[in-house]
């Protein structure tokens, strides 16, 4: 069925599988008409919005489940459209068969973000809070919910709105001025542009700097653990997620690809990369995996960089560590085995900035940890706070704040008003493409593509 925005339209809200309840939502003009064909129970369309109906879903011929219907209408819901949730059983089976009945008929099923979608083009909210939804769903901590639950209540959307609608009085202002070229007038006052535009530089600049922390709280830290082959990567990332994720032996080269898993320290989500030993190998298959752990360090935002300190001189160490600074990445130095080091080598350590830990007797652990947060300490997100998690954001940020200097440069070589127009234009259109006054086709389906299908 070709996809339609008047269509009426159904998905599963829950997640897949087994469960004591499931939730299934319609939302379209036809949502609540439908929906009656099919429910024994009170006359929906008679029934006042935001209220909750008891009865069965089926047809003439069976009836699928009894269920809880909640009614919402037009424009008073999610989807400013008429919408219907269905709470039914979580048996695989009924989910089902009540889908397949409302596709019998003429639903059809939504698209991935369909629903917010549509809340978006039905003006429920910007473009930005719609990304905000997905954010919130998705988020892994409590910083990274509050972070998403600001922007989708609208704090970043009013800021930059408030911004853009302060230009738009110049532009017009400047856009005036080139009909009356020949006059030789000038209505936009030069020494207040270059204020405002300054004053506005300023704020864009805060907002582009909170990116760095807007983009640990969303997406977490990648941490690759690195080190030559048996330095106890593998043990170490068992421990410190205290589960036995990746395969310990004492073969050297036992890790080939690069094994991940999350845990959340002091409320910031690191994700620890167990990666291949790094040497030279003539294995075709763990070259490729060294390749890997070389590419994973080079992406990084972190390196927990490991050295077996029962077989590493203090050479060697030095030697890995000049290797190890070009890369440019934030790293720590971890002495693993620390119980079978020699006495000299710790002695020779103990200023060069070491943590040292015995990972299989998880020792020292906690200050590893510590060391850790060290590196990327993280404001406690409050209600109300405005950070930019979004990069498709922080990039029209910088699109925006590079034509406001051109203004500001063409300001102080005296340029003419059709070139500070076109700057000033083109500052507006990187701010309308956050919030969704300027939009593509390509670019709502990009941003929506990757919601979850009931939302």
């Amino acid at each position: 069925m070709k996809a339609s925005p008047n269509d009426t339209i159904i998905a599963l809200t829950t997640p897949q599988g087994v469960s004591a309840l499931a939730v299934i939502r319609l939302s379209g003009a036809d949502a609540i008409k439908i929906t009656d064909k099919l429910f024994t129970g009170k006359k929906l369309v008679a029934q006042p919005s935001h209220t909750v109906h008891f009865g069965t879903i089926g047809n003439e011929i069976k009836t699928i489940d009894e269920v809880l219907i909640a009614v919402f209408k037009e424009p008073n819901s999610f989807t400013k459209e008429n919408a219907v949730e269905i709470s039914c059983h979580g048996s695989p089976v009924i989910v089902r068969e009540i889908i397949k009945l409302f596709l019998q008929h003429g639903v059809r099923l939504a698209e991935p973000g369909e629903f917010t979608k549509r809340a978006f083009l039905n003006g429920r909210f910007d473009l930005a809070q719609a990304e905000a939804v997905a954010d919130l769903i998705h988020a892994e901590t409590d910083n990274a919910r509050q972070a998403a639950l600001n922007q989708m209540r609208g704090g970043f959307s009013k800021e930059i709105k408030h911004l853009r609608e302060e230009l738009i009085q110049f532009a017009s202002l400047i856009e005036l001025e080139l009909d009356f070229g020949e006059e030789d007038v000038e209505f936009a006052q030069r020494d207040d542009l270059k204020n405002l535009v300054t004053k506005i530089q300023s704020y864009l600049t805060r907002l582009i700097s909170s990116f760095e922390q807007g983009n640990v709280i969303k997406n977490g830290i990648p941490t690759v653990i690195a080190g030559k082959p048996n330095a106890g990567k593998s043990t170490l990332l068992n421990a410190l997620l205290n589960e036995e994720k990746a395969i310990v032996s004492d073969i050297p080269g036992t890790t080939r690809d690069v094994i991940e898993d999350e845990m959340i320290l002091d409320g910031v989500a690191f994700r620890f990369m167990d990666t291949a030993g790094l040497r030279d190998t003539s294995d075709a298959i763990e070259a490729i995996g060294v390749s890997r752990t070389r590419e994973s360090m080079k992406k990084a935002a972190l390196i927990l960089y490991l050295f077996d300190l029962s077989t590493t001189t203090f050479s060697d160490i030095q030697n890995e560590e000049a290797a190890l600074r070009t890369l440019s990445i934030p790293y720590i130095k971890v002495g693993n085995k620390m119980d079978a080091a020699p006495a000299l080598l710790i002695k020779q350590l103990e200023s060069e900035d070491f943590i040292f830990i015995s990972a299989a007797n998880r020792n020292n652990l906690e200050e590893l940890k510590e060391s850790i947060l060290k590196q990327f300490r993280i404001n406690t997100v409050k209600q109300g706070d405005v950070l930019v998690t979004n990069l498709r954001h922080f990039q029209k940020l910088t699109e925006t704040q590079a034509a406001l200097t051109r203004v500001l440069d063409g300001l102080d070589t005296g340029i003419t008003g059709d070139f500070l127009a076109m700057d000033i234009r083109q500052s507006l259109h990187h701010l309308g493409e956050i919030t969704g006054e300027i939009t593509s086709d390509d670019l709502l389906a990009n941003i929506f593509s990757k919601f979850c299908i009931g939302k």
